[in-house]
Order: C-alpha cells, then sequence, then structure tokens
C-alpha cells in the first residue's frame, strides 16, 4: 500500500493552554467533521490535549489525570477512523511527551517523544522523560513510523533504519514562528525524506500563546521531497489528502509573514485573555502607528482605542498626523494634553530637584504621565494596553520603565526599527492606500521628549544599529568579531555596553510576540547581576 491509497485529514487546530475540556471538545469535533468526509486518518498537532507549551501545568497530576481522561472521550468518537492526537502520558514517576493513536473506540498505541529540545523556549527536559523505543505502527492497514516534532530535526541513525522499512512516516509538531522558520522546516523534513525514501505527513499547531505564535503550514510532502499538499499559515484549516495529493497553499513573504505573526499573537492573546478591546498611546511616530495599524487588522477597528498626549514638547504633527491615522484606520481617537499634569509632577518634584540640571529624569515623566493615563484606561474599561516599544529601542533601553513600557502586551518588542518601516510600508501597498499616513513614515524618529528631539541626536542611525544588535543578540558574536564586519569600534562598543547594562528593564518590560530567532524574553535568560564583558 501506499499514501495514495488513504485518506488523510491534517488537523491544523488552534487549542487553548489548559483548556483541557475545550481542546478535547474541538479535537473530537474535527474527528466527526473528518469522518464525514470519509477519511482514514486525521493527524492533530503536538500536545493539542493539554496545549503547548503548558509549562510548569506538568507539574500537577489534576492537570495530567484530566488529559488522560480527555483522551480516553476522543478515542470513543473514532469509529471507522484513525486519529493520532497529541497529548501527555503518566507511566509511574516518568512523564511522555505523546502521540496517542486512536481507533475503534480505543488508544491502541503511544508514540513517545525520543528527542526533547532544550534551547530558545524550549525547556522539555525540565518535564519529560525520554524514549529509546522507535516503532512502527500498523494504522488504517499500512505502516507507519509517528514521531514528535524534535525527532525529524536530528540526526539518528536509529530512526533512519526504522522509518526506511515504513510507508509512512507521520511528524506532530508544535513548532513556534519566526521569520523565515516556514521555509526552514520545509527544508529539514525534505532533508529527512531525502535520508529514508518514504513520505511524510507533517502536522504544525497554529495559534497564539502568550509570546510565541504557532504558524502552521502542515504539509504532505512525497518520496522525492516534492510537496504534495500544505496547509495555510496563520490560520487553522483542516486539510483533506486524497490520493496523495491535496491543495497547496500560496508562499508568504517575509513583511507579510510577520504581520500576521503579530495579528494571530496579538489576537489570540486578546481572545484567549477575555480582552475585548485594546488601547494604544499614539505618539503620531512611526512604532505606534504600526500598533495600531496591526491591531486594528487583527481585532477589529472598532476593538482599538488610540489616544494622543501631547505635552509641551510636542509637535502639532503628532497630534494632526495621530488624528489622520485613527481616520484611516476607523479606530476610536481621543485626545488627553498632558502639559498641566507634566507641571503639577515637576512642582511636587522641585524641592527634591532643585540644584540640578534639566535631563533625562525631567523628559521621562511626560512618559511616565502617558503610562498612568493608559493603564488608568485599562483599569477602568478593561482595556489591554499595547506598548509600542520596537526591539532596537527596548535592546538599548532607549525607553522609559513605567512610561511608554507600560502595558499588557508589547506588540512589536521584537521588531526591529528597519523591520517597522518594512511593516508599514507592507500594511499599505496591501491595502492599497495610505492606512499609515506617508508622513509618519518619512518624519525623522523622534521620542519628542524635549525640543527638536531625534533619536539619532542619541543612538547611532538604525541602519548601523540594528545589524549591530542582530550580530550580538541573535547571532551570540563577540565584539570584535562585529567589528570585524565594518562596524566603528567605538559604537559597537558603545551599543554592547547599552544592551547588557539595560537587562533589567527588560525584565520588567510587558510580554512581546517573538518574530525573530532571538527574542527577549523566555528564550533569552541573562542575568541582571553580571559582570561578564567581552
Amino acid at each position: 500500500m501506499a499514501l495514495a491509497d488513504i485518506t488523510v485529514a491534517l488537523a491544523q487546530v488552534d487549542p487553548t493552554v489548559g483548556d483541557v475540556d475545550g481542546n478535547a471538545s474541538l479535537v473530537a469535533g474535527t474527528v466527526t467533521v473528518a469522518q464525514a468526509s470519509q477519511v482514514d486518518l486525521v493527524v492533530f498537532p503536538e500536545l493539542v490535549i493539554p496545549g503547548y507549551p503548558p509549562r510548569d501545568l506538568l507539574l500537577k497530576p489534576a492537570f495530567i489525570e484530566r488529559c488522560g481522561r480527555s483522551l480516553e472521550n476522543i478515542a470513543k468518537t473514532t469509529k471507522g477512523i484513525t486519529a493520532i492526537v497529541g497529548t501527555v502520558r503518566q507511566e509511574g514517576n516518568a512523564l511522555f511527551n505523546t502521540a496517542a493513536v486512536c481507533t475503534d473506540g480505543k488508544v491502541v498505541a503511544y508514540c513517545d517523544k525520543t528527542h526533547l529540545p532544550n534551547y530558545d523556549v524550549f525547556d522539555e527536559k525540565r518535564y519529560f522523560t525520554p524514549t529509546s523505543r522507535w516503532g512502527l505502527v500498523d494504522i488504517s492497514g499500512q505502516t507507519m513510523l509517528v514521531t514528535v516534532c524534535e525527532d525529524i530535526w536530528v540526526d539518528d541513525a536509529a530512526r533512519d533504519e526504522v522509518a526506511r522499512n515504513a510507508e509512512l512516516v507521520v511528524n506532530i509538531s508544535a513548532s513556534p514562528f519566526y521569520a523565515g522558520k516556514g521555509a526552514e522546516r520545509e527544508g529539514v523534513v525534505r532533508r529527512f525524506v531525502e535520508k529514508i525514501s518514504c513520505p511524510v505527513v507533517y502536522v504544525n499547531l497554529v495559534g497564539g500563546q502568550d509570546d510565541l505564535v504557532f504558524d502552521g503550514g502542515s504539509l504532505v510532502m512525497d518520496r522525492d521531497g516534492r510537496i504534495m499538499a500544505q496547509a495555510p499559515r496563520f490560520t487553522d484549516e483542516l486539510l483533506v489528502v486524497e490520493s496523495g495529493r491535496g491543495a497547496v497553499a500560496a508562499p508568504v513573504g517575509r513583511d507579510e509573514e510577520v504581520t500576521e505573526a503579530l495579528c494571530l499573537g496579538l489576537r489570540d492573546y486578546a481572545r484567549k485573555n477575555r480582552f475585548e478591546r485594546c488601547v494604544v498611546g499614539l505618539s503620531g511616530g512611526i512604532d505606534s502607528a504600526v500598533v495600531a495599524a496591526l491591531a486594528a487588522r487583527a481585532l477589529g477597528p472598532d476593538a482599538v482605542l488610540g489616544v494622543t498626549m501631547p505635552s509641551a514638547v510636542s509637535s502639532k504633527g503628532s497630534v494632526d498626523h495621530s488624528r489622520h491615522l485613527a481616520a484611516n484606520l476607523g479606530i476610536e481617537f481621543q485626545k488627553v494634553p498632558i502639559a498641566s499634569m507634566v507641571d503639577n509632577y515637576m512642582d511636587a518634584l522641585e524641592s527634591f530637584f532643585e540644584g540640578t540640571g534639566s535631563g533625562v529624569a525631567e523628559e521621562n515623566v511626560q512618559a511616565r504621565v502617558r503610562g498612568n493615563i493608559l493603564m488608568a484606561l485599562s483599569n477602568k474599561f478593561g482595556h489591554l494596553v499595547l506598548a509600542t516599544g520596537n526591539k532596537s529601542e527596548m535592546a538599548v533601553g532607549y525607553a522609559t520603565l513605567y512610561g511608554d513600557m507600560a502595558g499588557g502586551l508589547a506588540l512589536i518588542s521584537d521588531v526591529p526599527k528597519i523591520q517597522v518601516y518594512a511593516l508599514a510600508r507592507f500594511i499599505n501597498e496591501e491595502a492599497g492606500r495610505e492606512l499609515i499616513p506617508q508622513a509618519i513614515i518619512d518624519k525623522p524618529p523622534s521620542a519628542e521628549l524635549r525640543p527638536d528631539q531625534r533619536d539619532d541626536d542619541d543612538l547611532p542611525p538604525y541602519d548601523v544599529l540594528d545589524p549591530i544588535l542582530a550580530a550580538y543578540v541573535e547571532d551570540h558574536l563577540p565584539m570584535d568579531a562585529i567589528v570585524a564586519k565594518g562596524f566603528p569600534e567605538a559604537v559597537v562598543c558603545d551599543v554592547v555596553r547599552r544592551v547588557d547594562a539595560n537587562e533589567y528593564k527588560r525584565y520588567q518590560a510587558p510580554l512581546g510576540i517573538k518574530v525573530t530567532t532571538r527574542a527577549f524574553g523566555s528564550g533569552r535568560r541573562m542575568p541582571i547581576t553580571n559582570r561578564f564583558r567581552e
């Protein structure tokens, strides 16, 4: 037999971590739909029952027990169909990340994960025990090797030997997104296929979970490395593959995939945490404009409130551009002047600051007043505050703690400044009109905390800063290697010093959506108290 002899459904679904009963209902409902389509085999993503990543929920016995009961209930729905379902399995003191094979009303096999990732955002060795067994199972009359995510990413001669005796390999995954990850995954599956000369059904999770986005892209690849079916990315899909073939989604470019990832991350964060509206402080600058545009796209214009908060040093354009942006996006717009509040704040501090020169402390009062206003609106109306700082600013501390860093979600905190501009242009191009006014894109970036302030008064130009940050933060290059790329040594030293000195700020920053290979967050765990210098 061959893949062409069975009908397979790739169930690219969006579960919620901890909602075991809801996830089980999602799986069971999808099984029912697959049955109606005369599917022989339906495949679900890794850990679909508990949701991914469940983290320390896995330390709760009641959580593990509920996952077990839910699997039993799902198995009862598999009359005339086989379902492969990602879940957890307890055996003595060992906990396994497993693919459960369910058919004819019962669980007939468990295929446990062998290779447990423990890098970047992954921490699976904290919870799971690896298996050392590679075994074939008979599913729908075919001999299959069922694997879990990382099991096909690493070299394993024993696995390859078993896989060469299979008619089909199934891999269930929860592989998080970063820009370029889709093409990387396809390459991993293709290299695996080349070694084993066997077709692969690969099913990936979709949806947002805290700082992670799972982008789907589930696929079927034949033994020659050709993609015969592929689900669209960033959306749930039940892709039915008959005679080894199915629909193939169009490829997604870099700016589009980052846009889609940010929107999915925000949409699921709001939905799964029960936020109905969000609020964005509009400065008239590029960062807040892109955040507002993404929010309107993800949640709908009616769910977004834009607030401009001009101070005595704000330009007229900052208010006008913000108003123009809000009108283009169709979002609610409010103006809250803060000059008098800043004056009152400074009056209260006058005796403390007497005899000192004016500087950053005075400038940051404005940002902190704005942060307080946005958080007051959040407290009063339950809105989710979206912080607007980008990765370049967060890296070097060019952001005010308890000011513009205030919020519940820092949507673009893993997007470098140059990429922010690229997203703005993409958003306008896709819309076929200026959702983000061109005047915002064209104006020099400025925090507007002092008269005529520009970012490049305090920072290197972003076309210099961003590559240095990528080399240091994402690629872990030492300073001499970065200098060897052609950057001035003094600039590199200053940037590295700023990155290291501002770790304490990032520990207190809101959660951000990961879109690069190394985000500030769960995948980067630098100590605050740290005297190591390169």
